[in-house]
Formats: structure tokens, sequence, C-alpha cells
């Protein structure tokens, strides 16, 4: 079990005292009911905001108790990270009479806001979460929930309870330390230009760390926004080459750019690892239907699903550190020079 011991549930009463409302007025607000004035409804919310109060579903002699549900948040179900994470934690609760609901928030901080508040309403048993950035609001209903929070994928940051994941950084870094080493130094990155998606800025942060190590830097960039498709991947893979022929690498932000880009270089006769090499990440199922094998990591997506679910269901202890760090692995594949 978790030697974090959580700490006590907020209840109405601690509203009440501070936002100075009787606790009947603070349930009345919070339910919407009853003949308020819009002053003391904005302090209740904003007391209740505060400390991270979410009301209880929950009615009657069940009110005290948690519903055998685990709140699995994650920014996407469009792509093909995340249903690996999700295989995980379901294979590892099958036999616990947990069972996982699963939220998504678009990469978006205040739907991530009010997909943990209805959520915790319902009293779960545990919270898994991608990422370790969120809103001051979501911080404070995850650190006053009293149940286990395991926030995944990435392990670079303080976690609020437990972290399991990769350390973003360390993956960025990695591959760099592979392409470098390969003897390429004209280097361009494709990637998303969201900026809620952290684990690519930290991926990208620790690759760019890493070519500065040997004095090599960036020679281009091209950035997307919204969903990562093999069309988007052969699309920028064109712009960033003919705005910069003399590239002899291209990073990709995930796997699935990556292919794209892949066939749209096979196509056009890039003489690939020679002239051009390519790597992705995360190592996802798609790679094995490619023509050559795309270099990339395996970002552990089914290990980290797996670890999380463990915590939550009392079958791992949580560790002194809060913190799981999983290793990143590289796939070496056939778009990178051998050695």
């Amino acid at each position: 079990m978790n030697t974090k011991r959580p700490r006590r549930p907020l209840t109405l009463r601690d509203v009440s005292e501070a936002s100075g409302v009787s606790e009947m007025t603070v349930s009345r607000v919070l339910r919407n009911r009853g003949d308020v004035s819009a002053a003391t409804r904005e302090k209740v919310l904003t007391a209740a905001r505060t400390l991270g109060y979410v009301p209880n579903k929950i009615a009657g002699g069940l009110a005290s108790q948690r519903v055998n549900l685990v709140a699995v948040v994650i920014p996407s179900l469009s792509n093909m990270v995340f249903p690996d994470v999700l295989g995980g934690i379901s294979a590892e609760l099958d036999d616990t009479g947990l069972q996982p609901v699963v939220g998504v928030t678009n990469y978006s901080p205040s739907r991530e806001d009010s997909v943990l508040y209805d959520m915790l309403s319902w009293r779960p048993s545990g919270v898994i979460l991608a990422g370790l950035e969120h809103s001051r609001a979501a911080r404070a209903m995850l650190d006053n929930a009293g149940l286990p929070v395991v926030e995944i994928m990435d392990v670079d940051g303080e976690p609020i309870d437990t972290a399991v994941g990769i350390s973003q950084r360390r993956a960025g870094a990695e591959m760099a330390g592979e392409i470098l080493a390969a003897g390429y130094r004209r280097i361009g990155f494709i990637g998303t230009h969201m900026p809620e998606d952290h684990r690519a800025r930290k991926r990208l942060a620790g690759f760019e760390e890493r070519l500065a190590q040997e004095g090599v830097q960036l020679a281009a960039r091209e950035y997307y926004q919204g969903g990562s498709s093999l069309h988007k991947g052969r699309e920028l893979t064109e712009r960033i080459l003919t705005r910069e022929p003399g590239l002899d690498f291209l990073y990709f932000s995930n796997d699935m750019i990556g292919a794209g880009g892949l066939l749209w270089c096979l196509e056009k006769g890039y003489d690939i690892p020679g002239k051009l090499g390519l790597a992705g990440f995360n190592g996802v199922e798609l790679l094995d239907g490619l023509p050559m094998r795309l270099t990339t990591t395996d970002a552990r997506r089914i290990d980290i699903g797996r670890r999380a679910a463990r915590i939550v269901a009392g079958k791992e202890p949580r560790p002194e550190s809060g913190v799981i760090a999983l290793a990143p692995t590289i796939m070496p594949g056939e778009t990178i020079r051998k050695r």
C-alpha cells in the first residue's frame, strides 16, 4: 500500500470556515439550490476552488465510501500512444475489482479541471493522469482528494503523490547522442507546436542540450498544430527539405509524423540512411508495416500503465521518492547509419 498517507478529504465544514458562510448555505451554493446572493455565492465558490473541494455525489450511507472506479485522465485518444497505456492499466486492474473510467482533456488545462472535478465527485479509488503540469485548481483538488494519485508518462518534475514514466529530457538527449555518434551534423526537427504538450517540449530541450555539448545547433525546425498523421508527416518533411535541402537528419516528435516523412523520402529517392537519417519517438506498432524500420525510442507505454495501476490497486508500494523512473530505450531501426 502507499507509504504516503493521503490528506483527510475536504468537507463542507472546511469550505464553510474558509468562506465565513454556514454549512447549509455552502451546501445550497454547491448544489445550485436556494436563494443565495451573488456575492455569497462567489465567496463560497472561490473558497471551494482555492481549497480544491469537490462535492460528493454519492448519497446517503455510501457517502463516506469509495467506488470501485479508477479515474484515468489522458490528453487524447486520437493517436496510438494512450490506447497502449490504457491497455496496461486495464490488464493490471483485471483481477482487482477496480474498473478504469477514462476522461479526455484534449491538452486543455481548463478541460482537465472540469474532467477531474466531475470524476472526483464520484469518489473513485484512485486517479491516474498524464503529465506533471496542472492548473492550480487541479493540483488543489488532487492534493486534497485523500486517495492515490499517479501522474504518468513523465518524471521530470515534482509529483503530487507518485509519478511513473520516463525522463523525457533523457529520451531526447539519448537520441541526440545516437545521431551525433553516427556522424550527422545538419539536423532538423519536426514536431508539435501545441503549447500544452509539455512532454514534447522537454524532449526537445534534452535533445538540443545534448547537441550543444558537441557544438551543434538545430539547422531547421518545422512545427505543426493539432493531431499527428501520416499526411502531416509527408507535408512537413517536404516543406523542411525544400527550404533546407542540405539537412542530413530529421528528428520527429513522434512516430506517426516520422512514418509519413519516411514514406515521402523513399518515394522521392532519398538515400536513407546514407545521405539522410530519420528518427521518431514512441515505438508504436505502425512502424512494423513500413518498407524500412524507423529508428525510434520505446517510451514504455504499457509498462507505465501497468506500474501506475499496481500502485493505485495496492499491489506495489509507493516508493519513498514518489518517483518510478523507467528507462527509455532506443530502437535502432534502419534509418540511422551504423557506427
